[in-house]
């Protein structure tokens, strides 16, 4: 039977947008460990996180047993705004590395947040509104969760509260721009606004920040501010969720044709573009139906899986936050003042630790001058300037590519490009001019992290 001709992109119709989420942790068999009460070292209770969370989020948070979950329609019909995502064959890359490898990624850069975000900040922002909340609070890295925040916020006419890692803050004006024009108020992080921000400058003066201190921030003021709560753009479960349709619309075109990846990479921060890429082919492989090769890829600079201890820690630098136990680096680990903002965070999501370490995937770091060497390779051949984020994934599909080349295997490779990287000029600027570095912590550096891990005694 002759092969099928694979479109260069390919479409789903809008009746075939996902309408339900797919929850990863129904067909684990080794579920994420719980999050704890930092205080009684017993797991976090609906009641002990609602005054953090939304409600209906706490329940997806905590939900193990259903295996998919209704998208409301209001929030199906925003996602038609923007969604099905296209699926792109990368066939000028494949000629441009003349490799047997066929290549596709799943592009979530088309609508105007720019990233795969919207996906969960609609939902979030959704459930808040139900609730009858005045608004919600969160941290932003690159200012892609928090440029999706701020729409989905304004759709529903939702104060959004938004702290923004300091260097990011800088390096980004432009994001932060779009996050204020769509009504957000943006701090730089840590902050004189909040006291867990005042505490974290005295330890630490001039700091740049990190994920770890702008959650400290947001989680105080909305616990301190009556009618608004907490929402979150990675590492939480109830994010993973949502992030699914990225993997089941990836499945669902790629079925169209009957092509089968052997190969799904996603770049890894907190786990959201990568978990909701994966799902579905994750799903398939926890149930023993087929089996895929799924490759993490995280920065050097900030290294949780690839050098990361396996331990219950703080999600947020401020300690404020339940535990959760995740590869993770110390919630008192900064990372360097790298360019791939989105990706400097300390742990990683419970949900994907659990699945790394039992071995259904695995990791790689890579240095940002490869990364950015990876990424202007695809603009030049691909037409998108991608993220530094999604680039990780860009850089270890082209090296997978090359390997094929080596061997001569006609390996089929996904990964996922999470947004686009126009906003990101400064950090293009000091590539182009020869003057990016790479930092790659130390084994002294990492242990000064470690250090402040919880004793928390083993079951």
């Amino acid at each position: 039977m002759a092969e099928k001709k694979i479109p260069y992109k390919i479409y789903l119709n809008e009746n075939e947008i996902p309408s339900k989420w797919y929850n990863l942790r129904a067909d684990m068999k080794n579920k994420p460990a719980p999050l704890l009460n930092p205080a009684t070292l017993k797991p976090m209770t609906a009641e002990e996180l609602s005054p953090v969370f939304c409600e209906e989020l706490v329940a997806q948070e905590l939900n193990n047993t259903d295996a998919y979950i209704d998208i409301p329609q209001e929030i199906q019909d925003f996602y038609k705004m923007y969604r099905p995502s296209p699926l792109i064959r990368a066939y000028f890359l494949e000629k441009a590395l003349d490799t047997p490898a066929k290549i596709y990624y799943k592009f979530e850069g088309n609508n105007t947040s720019g990233s795969h975000k919207l996906n969960s900040a609609i939902a979030q922002a959704y459930y808040a509104k139900k609730q009858g909340l005045k608004g919600v609070t969160t941290e932003t890295g690159a200012g892609q969760w928090g440029t999706a925040l701020s729409m989905a916020c304004s759709y529903f006419d939702l104060d959004c509260k938004v702290f923004m890692v300091k260097v990011s803050y800088e390096q980004k004006p432009f994001r932060r721009e779009v996050m204020r024009t769509y009504g957000a108020s943006v701090t730089p992080s840590p902050s004189l606004t909040t006291e867990v921000g005042k505490k974290i400058l005295a330890e630490h003066p001039g700091t740049t920040g990190s994920l770890g201190c702008a959650i400290s921030e947001a989680v105080e003021v909305a616990v301190t501010s009556e009618g608004y709560r907490y929402v979150l753009g990675s590492v939480l479960n109830q994010v993973l969720l949502h992030q699914s349709v990225i993997g089941l619309e990836a499945k669902a075109a790629l079925d169209k044709y009957g092509v089968k990846p052997d190969i799904i990479i996603g770049c890894a921060g907190g786990g959201s573009n990568l978990g909701g890429l994966i799902a579905p082919f994750m799903g398939e492989k926890l149930r023993g139906e087929a089996d895929y090769r799924i490759i993490a890829v995280e920065p050097a600079s900030c290294p949780s899986f690839t050098r990361g201890k396996f331990a219950y820690d703080f999600c947020d630098t401020g300690m404020v936050c339940p535990l959760a136990k995740m590869y993770t680096l110390g919630s008192g680990f900064i990372p360097s003042a790298n360019h791939a903002g989105g990706l400097r965070y300390h742990g990683m999501s419970s949900t994907l630790s659990q699945l790394y370490h039992d071995g259904y995937m695995e990791a790689t770091s890579v240095e940002q001058t490869s990364v950015f060497e990876a990424a202007e390779k695809f603009a030049r051949v691909e037409g998108i300037l991608p993220a530094p984020e999604s680039s990780h994934a860009i850089r270890a599909a082209i090296d997978e590519a090359l390997k094929c080349k080596e061997t001569g295997e006609e390996k089929t490779i996904l990964f996922g490009l999470t947004g686009t990287g126009y906003f990101d000029m400064v950090a293009y600027e000091k590539y182009n001019d020869g003057e990016m570095t790479d930092y790659i912590p130390t084994d002294e550096d990492l242990e000064k992290g470690f250090a402040g891990l919880p004793n928390i005694p083993e079951e």
